[in-house]
């Protein structure tokens, strides 16, 4: 009788696969630079969490972290057939966003339980232009919940990505790893709970991007900053 082996059985190999080719890839078409990789814990559970430009940002942010595999919140729309076997395969799982998605919320909650990295993006969405969006609270409601360690990042440079004018162009973007942010467990976190982690997650992403990707956030980032989000040489 012949045996079917899960796709499950797959998924570390091809999502070590595809990040280390995606890192090789970059180093030879883009100028791109990693800042504070060091920041990454290197066990327990964690969130890694960054603002979001462009659909290629979910493997580049693996590829930065690079030590840790992230397990990714996608889109439901992804996984479709006959694509959808890519975002499994690479780990991902599926949530419907803009409300409120019990199943992915505790699918979320079994990666953390077992010390693993759950990848965010907290606005939801990418953001068309560029600025920062809206925060949505799911991210500050699982911290809370798992008592997970929160990992700020910011992404500059990747929403020319994809666009024809640039195709000759080596493009030119940066991923800052933040501080690890320790969470307290809250077993029945409150709305005001719930807010001010949002606040203080979203501030420190802030201080990590240039000024021009802050839109109404202005003034919340680090002005010394230059525009590829690196710190400015030393003098």
């Amino acid at each position: 009788m012949r045996r079917f082996v899960k796709l499950s059985t797959y998924v570390p190999a091809c999502y070590w696969w595809a990040t280390f080719s995606l890192r090789a890839f970059l180093t030879v078409v883009a100028r791109w630079k990693v800042v504070g990789r060091e920041n990454v814990p290197p066990s327990g559970a964690l969130i890694v969490v960054s603002n979001h430009l462009n659909n290629a940002d979910p493997p580049i942010l693996a590829a930065a972290v690079a030590r840790r595999r992230i397990r990714y919140m996608a889109k439901v729309e992804l996984f479709k057939w006959p694509f959808g076997i890519f975002p499994r395969l690479y780990g991902a799982f599926p949530v419907r966003r803009f409300e409120a998605d019990v199943a992915a919320m505790l699918n979320a909650e079994r990666i953390l339980k077992r010390g693993e990295v759950l990848g965010m993006f907290p606005e939801g969405t990418r953001s068309r232009t560029g600025s920062l969006g809206k925060p949505h609270p799911g991210t500050a409601l699982i911290a809370l919940r798992t008592g997970a360690t929160l990992l700020p990042c910011a992404i500059a440079g990747t929403e020319v990505l994809g666009r024809p004018w640039n195709a000759l162009r080596r493009p030119r973007f940066t991923v800052v790893i933040g501080r690890p942010m320790t969470v307290e467990r809250v077993r029945r976190p409150g709305e005001k709970e719930v807010n001010e982690l949002t606040e203080r997650l979203f501030a420190e992403i802030c201080k990590l991007l240039p000024a021009q990707y802050l839109g109404a956030y202005t003034g919340s980032g680090d002005s010394s900053r230059t525009d590829d989000g690196t710190d400015p040489p030393s003098q």
